[in-house]
């Protein structure tokens, strides 16, 4: 009878289950996978819960609105018994989404964008830190017991005035303005020592960042803000510069010099094109792409570094090609005596941290005490002339990246039979012809695609330039981009590394650099499949 019922489920078209020991069936899974499953789900709500708390501070209802919906989809997916492809496919597409489509999206719109350090609010913050910013102090002035912090890392973090009132009432001080907070700690000084989701500055990290302090305020009301008197206590004062909003204008009370507002430029300007420090982001279209290809300053600049670029790129992939090659044809002979040691001590340089190798090289081509200049017995300032640097910076890449190429090159040897080249000698072919004809051929149509990827890997490195050279020697007439520099780390001197911080070029360059090694790989692959003709 349970034969017969379970043949009539399987004729109606549902499928049999096969009854596991202990009574259980193959189609509901075992407790120990039900456990596994619900903890999953419970971390991944939490990892939602986490992401949404940000949000709703920032009050981005979009975000929270994403972040739920993909909460829900996971949901969805983990618990119908009808999804059973997407369960593979749903980690894959949140990976590629978060970690590649996203990113490149938000690139790119900041790529239209004025964003840089001067213009990273809307107008309105623009104006309250301009009105903030020159607030002077008054007889009778309220004043707060001051402690400088910020909602990220020490060094890059925001800053966030952590003030103490008279009371002993906490608030916490942004370029957004003043808000209270709960549960923080007070010491007998009268300062918060801790509060919540602030990091505290150490003195020395108070100095690092001196600069910004000194031009940060916090905006209290119309015409009226805090800002710091020294290290430990801060001030409520008035705003010598006030917005009109009838004229859209800032007049300084002090100089009685008018500012008005430029929206398309995102900033205030005075009839002599003298702009106030604090603007606001706008888009800007194309003009960030326009300076880079247009602009004289930016397009010679941009250009040089694009064709050295690809030369380097192309110079490295081919070397530790070559190289990689060539040490795993030799080291394939099968009468060679001890060639698992040699492969050891040949894979060693891949093996060990580039970022200690690139610094170890660097020392290795220094003028005074360099190991090169001593063996040679020459003066060479090897990172001071641009060829020459450029000679250091290809080699010390190739002794890093040859040994990868000989583990793809010895594998790929590995899998062609030997009986093709004793065929190839027995038809008249020399040693050149068969490994011209028969091996090489073979080895292509599994090392094109990796030359590819070590090609845009090579385009991108930032690393290899970085810590051997930083991008220079620099010219004197162009101190912003070096002799050996790579789009790449231009684009970091231009985001972070200059006194004001250029995040709209920088994203336009990215993006620039984005579209080149995507056709640069897209041509090379389609180039390609040829060689699946000798597959």
């Amino acid at each position: 009878m349970a034969f017969e019922k379970n043949a009539g489920a399987s004729s109606r078209g549902a499928p049999a289950r096969t009854p596991l020991p202990g009574g259980r069936f193959a189609g509901n899974g075992s407790l120990g996978g039900q456990l596994v499953k619900i903890a999953l789900l419970g971390l991944f709500t939490a990892l939602g819960v986490w992401a949404v708390l940000p949000l709703y501070v920032a009050g981005n209802w979009w975000g929270i609105g994403l972040v739920v919906a993909v909460v829900g989809l996971v949901y969805w997916v983990y618990l119908s018994k009808r999804t059973v492809p997407a369960k593979y496919l749903l980690p894959g597409v949140l990976f590629l989404a978060a970690f590649q489509v996203l990113p490149v999206l938000y690139t790119m719109s900041t790529s239209v964008t004025n964003l840089s350090d001067g213009h990273r609010g809307g107008k309105e913050q623009a104006i309250a830190s301009i009105e903030a910013y020159s607030v002077t102090s008054a007889e009778g002035a309220e004043e707060y017991a001051l402690t400088v912090a910020t909602t990220g890392s020490p060094e890059s973090g925001d800053l966030v005035f952590l003030l103490t009132d008279s009371e002993g009432r906490a608030y916490a001080g942004t370029e957004e303005g003043l808000t209270g907070i709960d549960g923080a700690t007070v010491g007998p000084s009268g300062r918060v020592t801790e509060a919540f989701g602030y990091t505290i500055l150490s003195p020395t990290e108070v100095n690092a960042r001196s600069d910004e302090l000194q031009e940060f305020a916090v905006p209290t009301g119309e015409g009226t803000g805090i800002r710091s008197s020294g290290l430990s206590t801060a001030f409520e004062g008035t705003a010598t510069r006030v917005y009109d909003a009838g004229c859209d204008c800032v007049t300084d009370s002090e100089t009685g010099v008018v500012y008005h507002a430029d929206n398309e430029r995102g900033a205030f300007y005075d009839e002599d094109g003298q702009r106030l420090a604090q603007g606001w982001q706008v888009n800007v279209g194309f003009e960030n792409f326009a300076h880079f290809l247009f602009n004289p300053t930016f397009a010679s600049s941009f250009f040089t570094i694009l064709l050295w670029n690809i030369a380097f790129a192309f110079s490295v992939t081919f070397l530790v090609f070559v190289v990689g090659l060539a040490v795993a044809l030799v080291l394939h002979t099968p009468k060679l005596r001890g060639r698992i040691a040699y492969r050891v001590l040949v894979v060693l340089p891949y093996a060990m941290s580039s970022l200690a190798m690139f610094l170890l090289w660097r020392d290795m081509f220094n003028t005074d005490f360099g190991l090169f200049n001593r063996i040679l017995g020459l003066e060479v300032d090897w990172l001071g002339d641009p060829w020459t640097a450029r000679a250091a910076v290809i080699l010390a890449n190739v002794w890093l990246g040859y040994p990868y190429m000989f583990l793809v090159a010895t594998g790929a040897l590995q899998a062609i039979p030997r009986e093709l080249g004793q065929a190839a000698q027995i038809d008249g072919a020399g040693p050149w012809q068969s490994f011209r004809h028969v091996t090489l051929p073979l080895l292509m149509v599994a090392m094109t695609p990796i030359l590819v990827s070590t090609f845009a890997f090579n385009f991108n490195n930032f690393n290899a330039v970085w810590l051997i050279t930083s991008g220079g020697p620099f010219s004197p007439d162009n101190p912003t981009a070096g002799a050996t520099d790579l789009l790449i780390t231009y684009t970091y001197r231009l985001a972070f590394n200059e006194a004001t911080a250029q995040y709209g070029y920088a994203a336009a360059l990215s993006v620039m650099i984005f579209l080149i090694v995507s056709v640069m790989s897209v041509v090379s692959l389609g180039r390609s499949k040829a060689l699946k003709e000798v597959d």
